[in-house]
């Protein structure tokens, strides 16, 4: 019965967290697109008109959004690695598995930085070369 308890608190700690980080990035990602957009010409808002800078700038935004979901999960991973380390109360099974999880979780963290990293690079410079009239 003792188990079971500690599991549902698991349970409902990692959904609470979840739902707060997805309310947090929601919040943070149209402020950032505010701040990122603060023009009013819907040409630059990422109009898909067939030019293939609105379609950069489509697949650049739909990329992102992907990776901040990923880096939002992967740092809810740490938390829950950490909410087992915690929770093992010295059990080496749990203490293994748990760090297991947080290794695993900051490796995650590191190749969707990376991976942020390149995509934007990659889009954002084939955008400024403007061809030869």
């Amino acid at each position: 019965m003792k188990s079971n308890t500690k599991l549902i608190k698991q349970i409902l700690i990692v959904f609470a967290l979840m739902v707060g980080a997805i309310t947090l990035f929601t919040f943070m990602s149209t402020s950032y697109a505010a701040v990122i957009s603060p023009t009013d010409n819907p040409s630059e808002l990422g109009n898909v008109t067939g030019n293939e800078g609105s379609i950069r700038k489509l697949v650049l935004r739909i990329v992102n959004y992907f990776l901040g979901f990923l880096g939002i999960l992967a740092v809810i991973m740490v938390i829950y690695g950490g909410v087992t380390y915690v929770t093992s109360a010295g059990n080496d099974e749990g203490v293994g598995n748990a760090k297991k999880i947080i290794l695993y979780s900051l490796v995650g963290i590191i190749i969707i930085l990376l991976a942020f990293a390149i995509v934007n690079t990659v889009l954002s410079s084939g955008s400024a070369v403007q061809p030869a009239a």
